[in-house]
């Protein structure tokens, strides 16, 4: 009886999703581009929200210079956790306020964009907390101009409804999720990629791929949805291990941006599924940066969804290249092979070392939580399912 309340919550979910004003963010190919935007509509002030990585590699140096070349003052937040928390957001939005800003700029990976849309949603809801409005369309309001410059080619932040925060006093990691937060703009520039360390280079390409893979074997899925997947996926197995192998390859770099926000178009419709909300738990318990857990769970839960998605994998092992002919079952053994071998090739470890095997029930009954009733996953997972993958995953 639960399968069938969760299906029914995800037909009625996908019926509404019809209804949404789904946009996508204007993008330009460099900051200065961005900047004058910003000198057109007036802007007198702004919040940079980045982190200390970002900030001591320089990557918003140019950024920075560029705004005042064109008179417009800025303050910087660059406290942001690798797992933005409700403190982070707090503290960035009483800077804003108390600096009288007007737009907000996210500089780097998807904690920091995810940061600078939890301020942005404060400042359109100013009487409403991280935690009431955490769940499907609660913030229905406008936000200020908001605007994202991804320094990692995995979250497609800057096109999706979502923002993932921590509560730090909980261990829960969960997702405000409005169309509203959808940025106006973004900046797709491979140079600010081009310096990062291989290990984040390679977990964030796999995170796009598991956005794209779970939206695409998703029930809630559409023709739009799937052309973007297909695309992403291919655009992964073509270029994350260059981008790896090569960081100063800025066509790999650019495809990867790319494949990253087709990804990120495809899973902020059809939504994505058990695999995130396993990885949601390990980064709001342990920290677990998101693009490394996704990518050490990916091969094991397309290997418990069975012969359900052999048809879906067969299809995406065909738009990939991966293999191209054979039957549904070998297409689909095949993309799961690839998934493995692009895992060992980027040294992606097979186990999360900080999970602890007493800490399994509580996990898998969050991410029961967050998985059922609203993802539309191929196999709706009960506790047993769930705590299994977190065995799985176990350094032990």
């Amino acid at each position: 009886m639960y399968s069938i309340y969760c299906r029914v919550f995800q037909a009625a979910f996908k019926l509404v999703a019809n209804f949404l004003p789904w946009r996508q963010p204007q993008i330009f190919t460099t900051t200065a581009a961005m900047v004058d935007m910003l000198r057109e509509r007036h802007a007198k002030r702004g919040l940079v929200v980045t982190d200390k990585v970002i900030a001591s590699l320089g990557l918003a140096d140019t950024l920075l210079s560029q705004l005042t070349d064109a008179g417009i003052a800025y303050t910087v937040y660059d406290k942001t956790s690798p797992n933005p928390t409700i403190a982070n957001i707090e503290e960035a939005l009483a800077q804003y306020k108390a600096e009288q800003c007007e737009f907000i700029v996210a500089v780097g990976g998807g904690s920091p964009i995810d940061c600078a849309k939890g301020v942005a949603v404060r400042v359109a809801r100013p009487k409403k907390s991280i935690p009431q409005l955490r769940g499907q369309i609660k913030v229905r309001r406008k936000l200020p101009l908001l605007i994202a410059i991804p320094t990692t080619a995995g979250t497609g932040s800057e096109t999706t409804v979502a923002a993932v925060i921590t509560d730090s006093e909980t261990h829960e990691k969960y997702a405000i999720n409005d169309p509203v937060l959808i940025p106006r703009y973004a900046v797709h520039d491979p140079t600010l990629t081009a310096g990062l360390p291989p290990l984040t280079t390679a977990t964030t390409g796999i995170d796009a791929l598991v956005h794209a893979v779970e939206a695409y074997i998703g029930g809630s899925n559409t023709r739009e949805t799937r052309r973007n997947a297909e695309e992403a996926v291919r655009l992964i197995f073509a270029n994350l291990v260059q981008a790896t192998e090569n960081g100063s390859d800025l066509t790999a770099r650019a495809n990867m941006q790319r494949a990253a926000f087709l990804a990120g178009a495809a899973f902020t419709r059809a939504y994505v599924g058990n695999i995130h909300a396993v990885a949601h738990t390990l980064g709001g318990m342990y920290g677990t940066p998101h693009g490394l857990a996704n990518a050490v769970i990916l091969p094991y839960v397309l290997r418990r969804y069975g012969h359900k998605i052999d048809r879906r994998l067969a299809e995406l092992a065909r738009a990939a290249g991966i293999k191209t002919d054979g039957t549904e079952v070998q297409r689909a053994d095949a993309f799961r092979a690839a998934v493995l071998e692009l895992n060992r090739r980027l040294n992606i470890p097979t186990a999360i070392t900080a999970l602890r095997r007493e800490d399994i029930p509580l996990l898998a009954g969050r991410a029961l939580k967050e998985a059922n009733p609203l993802y539309p996953v191929p196999v709706i997972f009960n506790r047993a399912d769930m705590e299994n993958i977190y065995r799985a995953i176990l350094a032990e």
